[in-house]
């Protein structure tokens, strides 16, 4: 049981302020995007002045059998703390089997892992659960066809982006979807124009109510950060999600995705791969995209914890990488913390906690995180204290 020190991420799309304000340190006017609690090795935090994938690579014991038996001799999560200011790029990642093909075959090709057209970093999956700390705006799967098209038709367009949009009402299920998605990447030339067409009838719906007005709103919200991007009509094919604090999304590999604004702790499997799908200057691998994307479209599921014993909420997921749960104490409460039998990692995300285990104690202020060993099984936290834990799903 001890203090872990994690790693900010400085990406152009993060707020200034969310996270300093968390950690308590000062605000310097750059982007703080992320802070990782983890053992990437992209970024590994630090466990008493030694970095946690090198504590993992000496002493995997820490992990837990269980874990080390199913995902060898790693951390099979990572946890952040993510904080967007305007939206990331439309993305997607891979499933185990398809993350493993890729990454052998870049490797063959004798692809650098930090080469610009590289798409495959690791050969893991990246499942994620997102869990908002306030108000959090995202983009997740995609709507049915039919409503998009309404949806057009309400802004003024359909005829003039028949030619691209035409599929979501002349053909059935995910062929539409992946049809109009992957010819609105390739747009050129005048066509190119049509993003500039629906920005312009944007304009005259911003005000609206219901589902149009948010509609409209979207396309000048990406068009802010994205001018004429093709990208935003893509992104107009998707699910717009509004969290609300302690309410969460899962995405499950082939998921198609575009976090837009908002603070919210995020915990994956331990990965970084990202195949993008637009709205970037990043390399775009659409034969890739081909392959990964599910173009099945549905209502977006809102995940919300469930209460399994006083103090501990848990986020429900399918995936084996990860279990997720939020704690809090108060008063003369003790709290039993889940997860036993797996490496944890807990963050503090209000008041501040004393972790108790084995006659041992550790105090932990709002932002700072703990990891705790396997061995440490009958951890107790007290105080006046709210933060979330994260543990391997095998254990």
């Amino acid at each position: 049981m001890q203090l872990l020190h994690g790693t900010v991420q400085h990406y152009a799309w993060g707020t200034t302020d969310a996270i300093p304000d968390l950690l308590g340190v000062p605000a310097d006017g750059r982007p703080f995007a992320e802070y990782w609690l983890g053992a990437h090795p992209l970024s590994p935090s630090e466990l008493g002045g030694v970095s946690l994938d090198a504590v993992v690579r000496e002493h995997p014991e820490v992990i837990g059998q269980p874990s080390r038996d199913g995902f060898g001799d790693q951390l099979p999560y990572l946890m952040k703390v993510l904080s967007a200011r305007h939206a990331l790029s439309l993305q997607v990642h891979p499933s185990r089997d398809q993350a493993q093909e890729g990454f052998a075959r870049e490797n063959e090709a004798g692809l650098a892992l930090d080469a610009p057209e590289r798409t495959y970093r690791d050969d893991w999956p990246k499942p994620e659960l997102l869990i908002a700390l306030e108000e959090f705006h995202t983009l997740s799967g995609f709507r049915d066809p039919r409503r998009t098209a309404a949806l057009f038709d309400g802004l003024g367009v359909a005829e003039e982006l028949a030619s691209v949009i035409g599929p979501l009402t002349e053909r059935k299920g995910p062929a539409a979807l992946a049809e109009v998605f992957l010819d609105v990447l390739s747009l050129d030339g005048e066509r190119a124009k049509l993003s500039e067409l629906v920005c312009a009838a944007a304009m005259r719906h911003k005000d609206d109510d219901g589902e149009l007005g948010e509609f409209a709103r979207t396309v000048l919200e990406l068009d802010e950060v994205f001018p004429t991007d093709p990208g935003i009509l893509a992104a107009l094919l998707m699910n717009r999600v509004v969290l609300q604090p302690g309410e969460a999304v899962f995405v499950p590999a082939g998921h198609m995705h575009a976090h837009l604004r908002g603070t919210g702790i995020e915990v994956m499997a331990n990965s970084d791969n990202v195949i993008r799908g637009g709205l970037t200057p990043k390399h775009v691998d659409v034969s890739e995209l081909i392959k990964v994307v599910d173009f099945s479209s549905g209502d977006p599921e809102v995940t919300r914890p469930e209460r399994i014993a006083d103090g501990v909420d848990r986020y429900p997921t399918p995936c084996p990488e990860f279990d997720v749960w939020r704690v809090s104490a108060s008063g003369d409460a003790v709290v039993s913390l889940p997860g036993a039998g797996s490496a944890r990692i807990l963050l503090v995300t209000a008041g501040s906690a004393e972790l108790t285990a084995g006659g041992e104690s550790l105090h932990l202020s709002r932002g700072e995180s703990a990891f705790l060993a396997a061995a440490d099984l009958t951890v107790t936290l007290s105080g006046d204290a709210r933060g979330f834990v994260a543990a391997s799903g095998l254990r």
